[in-house]
């Protein structure tokens, strides 16, 4: 007597086709989750340079003292002064480089009563980059993606 069962499950050439449909998906999505993340560091890098240069703007306005942001891009770093006192340093990546233009226009420098001296900044992080401009005559910080 032969006994019929049902059997239920997949077939082997199902299993490929999904396991195939999977790989490709994943193909596709790798190289966008990347420039993603490339994205995303070099926006909190931005992010950090703007911060700062608004916080130097701040603190000359309540200080009433002229405060200057320094940007030192061979040691990546970046530095806050009330006149010859150091107040506040932070340190970028290695892969971020900033350039001023023009290249000698590396610090900026807030007055008590809000105004700067401009300024105009590069950054790049790998293939990212964004372009950093400080308002001369309000002080004001400006972003955009290049």
């Amino acid at each position: 007597m032969v006994s019929k069962v049902n059997a239920r499950g997949f077939t082997l050439i199902e299993l490929v086709v999904t396991l195939l449909v999977l790989a490709i998906a994943v193909a596709v999505v790798t190289p966008t989750i990347g420039r993603s993340t490339e994205n995303l560091r070099a926006r909190a890098q931005v992010a950090r340079l703007t911060a700062m240069l608004r916080h130097a703007r701040e603190q000359a306005i309540t200080t009433r003292r002229t405060h200057a942001l320094v940007v030192d891009p061979a040691a990546h770093r970046l530095t806050i002064m009330a006149g010859e006192d150091v107040t506040a340093t932070r340190t970028l990546p290695a892969d971020v480089m900033i350039e001023a233009f023009p290249p000698p226009a590396l610090t900026v420098r807030f007055e008590p009563y809000g105004v700067s001296n401009g300024g105009d900044f590069r950054v790049q992080s790998g293939p990212v980059r964004y372009r950093v401009v400080v308002d001369g005559l309000t002080g004001r910080v400006k972003v955009d993606r290049e």
